[in-house]
């Protein structure tokens, strides 16, 4: 299934249901080891006939919560299709005044508050383990890269958004938004912004060996402020839809150098045979079933019976 034309791949977060300025090629639906994604995905071509794929995490009219995104299933199906490297946005709350709502932000940490009902890990229930290494969660050169590319299709928006970098992102399990005292205790540990998807998204790209980038957009300032009212949803969709209109520019006006940057190679080496030191030896009886399930995703180190190297 996989096409070497479809090297990025984008999730779009709350209030981004589509890209623009892109041709629809086809719409796909692959049914993986892990299930079927949160939507089917949509393949779009570039100006240069490249092709891009994108899913929308919480399906086309947003009606999976956050802590049942299919994530494994999103990830593993955007890897089918030949997709190296992953551009994912996500609503965010901020914790820092100088975060306003209408900001953009490219984090490079993050903080794991989810409570464990989420499959976190492609090998689980498989007889493999992995520990996969996770010290920095984002592709860096993938994120640097992103920074100034992102920062240009800003200004020439010309709405004044401003990009913070290198911010540590909070991943709450919600639906639920923050109490005041959780919210101050973020603060406290160096949260910058919280959201409810970068995990387990990165990591799940991160098992897979693909490059993984998330672009926040701050919709409110959750519930920290002591005079202000606690966020509400409906003060998060005032912010919102300015927010997606923002983030498709921003697609739209580096998915083409993102696509040439990806072919070129350099911009995701730090993935590629990333999992080759991570995952730990295996008995010969690991069941068929298992290996042909991790070889959707890991056919370098997986591999099913009668098929050879």
């Amino acid at each position: 299934m996989a096409s070497k034309d479809v090297l990025v791949g984008v999730i779009g977060g709350s209030g981004l249901y589509h890209l623009d300025n892109l041709t629809l090629v086809e719409t796909v639906n692959p049914e993986t080891p892990w299930g079927y994604p949160s939507s089917p995905i949509s393949i779009c071509s570039l100006p240069s006939g490249a092709k891009v794929a994108f899913v929308a995490r919480h399906g086309k009219h947003h009606n999976i919560s956050p802590s049942a995104v299919p994530a494994r299933a999103n990830i593993a199906a955007l890897k089918s299709l030949g997709v190296r490297a992953i551009l994912a946005f996500s609503a965010v709350g901020s914790l820092r005044e100088e975060i306003a709502p209408g900001h953009f932000a490219i984090p490079t940490q993050i903080i794991d508050r989810t409570k464990g009902v989420r499959p976190a890990s492609f090998f689980e229930g498989t007889g493999a383990v992995a520990h996969a290494a996770f010290g920095d969660p984002f592709s860096l050169k993938l994120v640097r890269w992103l920074e100034t590319e992102v920062e240009k299709a800003l200004v020439a928006e010309g709405r004044g958004v401003v990009l913070h970098k290198d911010k540590c992102i909070v991943c709450m399990e919600g639906p639920q938004f923050s109490t005041r005292a959780e919210s101050i205790m973020y603060r406290a540990w160096g949260g910058d912004l919280i959201n409810m998807s970068v995990l387990p998204e990165a990591k799940l790209a991160r098992e897979a060996e693909l490059g993984y980038a998330l672009i926040a957009t701050a919709t409110d300032y959750d519930s920290w402020r002591p005079h202000s009212e606690a966020v509400t949803a409906s003060q998060v969709f005032q912010t919102l839809q300015a927010n997606a209109n923002t983030s498709r520019h921003v697609a739209a006006s580096i998915l083409e150098d993102l696509h040439l940057a990806a072919l070129q190679g350099d911009l995701l080496s730090e993935e590629k045979g990333s999992m080759s030191l991570s995952i730990m030896p295996r008995s010969g009886d690991q069941k068929e079933e298992d290996i042909q399930k991790l070889a959707y995703i890991l056919s370098a180190y997986f591999q099913p019976a009668g098929i050879a190297n």
